[in-house]
Order: structure tokens, then sequence, then C-alpha cells
């Protein structure tokens, strides 16, 4: 059996980023990797076709648009929520104050999508 990893202070990793929308990854499990990112405007339209991304926010409020064949509709995560965009699914982040977030998505997922 392998050893624990220690634990991730995300205020710390959150404190490394330097950029918006510029997601730093701080760990991987399962081939899934966790990252953090600070977001403020608008982030563009994009598609995961083979994974599907989960979203937790963690200050601030992230709104989620999400495109479907029959218009958008917006989720609005303030802290502590979560959301999971299915894989597919046409998508962008918006948060109009700067808002801090956690992404668990594939490894190796590019943010921009497809």
């Amino acid at each position: 059996m392998g050893r624990s990893m220690p634990a991730t202070s995300l205020s710390e990793e959150l404190a490394q980023v330097d950029e918006n929308w510029s997601p730093r990854r701080v760990a991987r499990f399962n081939g899934q990797e966790v990252s953090v990112a600070r977001i403020h405007g608008e982030f563009d339209w994009h598609v995961h076709s083979d994974t599907d991304e989960v979203f937790l926010c963690i200050s601030g409020e992230l709104v989620l648009q999400i495109r479907y064949a029959t218009g958008v509709e917006e989720i609005h995560l303030a802290a502590g929520d979560l959301h999971v965009v299915p894989k597919g699914v046409t998508h962008r982040p918006i948060a109009e104050d700067p808002a801090e977030i956690v992404l668990l998505e594939k490894a190796g997922t590019v943010n921009t999508g497809d």
C-alpha cells in the first residue's frame, strides 16, 4: 500500500495563481486532476467531448452558462456550491466579480475544450 499524500491547502495554492483563467493543478487521483483557478469576466464557449467537468465555487459567485438546442440555461454557484457539466455539453463560466474555483476533470483535459 502506498503512502498518503500530505494535505493540500487550497488557499496557499490559490495564492500561487497569477492570472485569471489559468488553472493550477494541485492533485491527481484515478486519472483525474484537481485544479484551482481565479476567474473574472467571461470565458470562451467550449465543450469537452470525452469527460465531465466539476466546478466547485470556493469564493465569490460563478455563473455557468449551459447551451442546449432549446437555448441557454444559467446555473449560479455561490461559495460552497458545485455543479457537474456532463461531457458533450457546451458551456462557459462567467464571474462578474473575482471568484475562486476548484475544477475536477480527466487528466490532460484542455480548459478551452476540444
